[in-house]
């Protein structure tokens, strides 16, 4: 019994301090939150300040920044200048000579002859007839009628009145005042100056040289010629056929055609020019250039300032207001109604039917046998010689010195200054804002109580 009785005791001792120890773990150790401080238990604030503290910062960033500047430059030019240079130089002269030269040639004659021919023809006889014919037209009657219309009309009455109306008038009074004012003038004055210029001047020498001439001699020659070819018109034989409208026999001709004919050949005599290269003694001018010096006057003008003065008049306005009145006419007008009557035309119409009769012309034609006779024309040709005489130029040529003068062109350099722009770099510092972020590091407050340091 004592056994169960201590059992029981340690078994009820573990229970008590068991419930005391959850005790103080619920409570920090503390029998209760009473005994703790109230600043400990406030709250530490939000939790995303609690994490980071964000600040505005400054960093200096260099940018680069182009500014225009102006630049001078200079670059050549080169002008062109045309000079007159004589030139010594050959041209070629023709002349033209004739010569006569005999040919034969043959003519032809022609000669136109008719012959006879006898045919029949049919000739159309027209005659003009007329037939009768009766029909019926109808034939409009139009009559014209009136009738009254009564209208109204709007006649004005216009009157006319006036009305005062004031306004202002602005006077204008004029006033001419004068001012002392300092001018510059120029006078000019000249002066001879002199400067040395050359010139190039061409002296003529003489030379004598061989040139080879063309030249030559004239040699008969006869060639014979064929004739030209001529066409000639030749009619075939006719034939007698039988006409079963006479009943007789008629003379048909033949039909006609043209014939290449070859007329007889000539003979000609022509010269044939037979040339021969002679050396000739020929006389040459040259030009040699010599370059000689002169002094030319030139006049030099400079214009010197000086200081004069002057009065220089100058116009002064001021207004004075007037009020005035005028009379201003204005219109009325009213209006009075008044009764009018007009007729108005119009046209009626009513048919009629009227027997008419008429003669229609109608044609008949009857062909009338005739015997006619006409003349058929036809060419004969004959060739007939003659002796001509005709003149053929010839030419030859020869060259003859002459001077010239010929345009030489050169540059001549010159300097000139132009402005141009350029973009410089120039490097600029500044300020930007930067946002700057730094974690916070936790506080934790001592508790006031021995109880909250375990």
């Amino acid at each position: 019994m004592k056994n169960t009785a201590w059992v029981a005791f340690t078994t009820t001792m573990l229970i008590v301090a068991g419930m005391t120890h959850t005790a103080d773990a619920a409570f920090c150790g503390a029998s209760s939150y009473n005994c703790c401080p109230t600043q400990a238990c406030a709250a530490s604030g939000d939790y995303c300040t609690a994490k980071s503290n964000c600040t505005t910062c400054y960093k200096t960033v260099q940018e680069i920044v182009w500014d225009q500047k102006q630049v001078q430059c200079c670059k050549t030019v080169y002008d062109r200048v045309c000079e007159q240079v004589p030139v010594c130089g050959y041209k070629t002269v023709v002349d033209t000579h004739y010569r006569d030269v005999c040919y034969t040639s043959c003519k032809p004659c022609y000669k136109t002859c008719y012959r006879t021919v006898n045919y029949t023809s049919c000739k159309p006889c027209y005659k003009t007839c007329y037939r009768t014919v009766c029909c019926k037209i109808r034939k409009p009657c139009y009559k014209t009628c009136y009738r009254t219309v009564n209208y109204t009309v709007c006649k004005p009455h216009y009157n006319t009145c006036y009305r005062d109306v004031c306004y202002t008038v602005c006077k204008p009074h004029y006033k001419t005042c004068y001012r002392e004012v300092c001018c510059t003038g120029y006078r000019t004055e000249t002066k001879t100056c002199y400067r040395d210029t050359c010139y190039t001047v061409c002296k003529p020498v003489t030379e004598t040289k061989y040139v080879d001439c063309c030249g030559g001699s004239w040699k008969t020659v006869t060639e014979t010629i064929p004739g030209p070819v001529s066409y000639k018109c030749v009619c075939d034989p006719g034939t007698y056929e039988w006409d079963e409208c006479s009943c007789c026999c008629k003379y048909k001709p033949g039909c006609c055609r043209t014939v290449k004919v070859q007329c007889p050949s000539r003979t000609i005599c022509r010269k044939i020019w037979c040339p021969k290269i002679v050396k000739k003694k020929v006389c040459c001018t040259r030009y040699v250039k010599e370059v000689k010096h002169c002094r030319v006057p030139y006049t030099t003008c400079c214009k010197i300032p000086y200081s004069h003065t002057k009065r220089i008049p100058y116009t002064t306005c001021t207004y004075t207001r007037e009020c005035c009145t005028k009379r201003v006419p204005y219109t009325t007008c009213c209006y009075t109604r008044e009764c009018r009557t007009k007729k108005i035309p119009y046209t009626t119409c009513s048919w009629s039917e009227q027997c008419v009769t008429k003669r229609i012309p109608y044609t008949t034609c009857i062909m009338v046998k005739q015997c006619c006779t006409k003349r058929i024309p036809y060419t004969t040709c004959t060739m007939v010689r003659k002796t001509c005489t005709k003149r053929v130029p010839y030419t030859t040529c020869r060259k003859v010195p002459y001077t010239y003068n010929k345009t030489v062109t050169r540059c001549v350099p010159r300097k000139v200054h132009y402005c141009i722009t350029k973009c410089v770099p120039r490097v600029v510092c500044k300020k930007v804002p930067v946002q700057c972020c730094t974690p916070c590091a936790p506080t934790c407050e001592k508790p006031a109580c021995p109880s909250c340091t375990n």
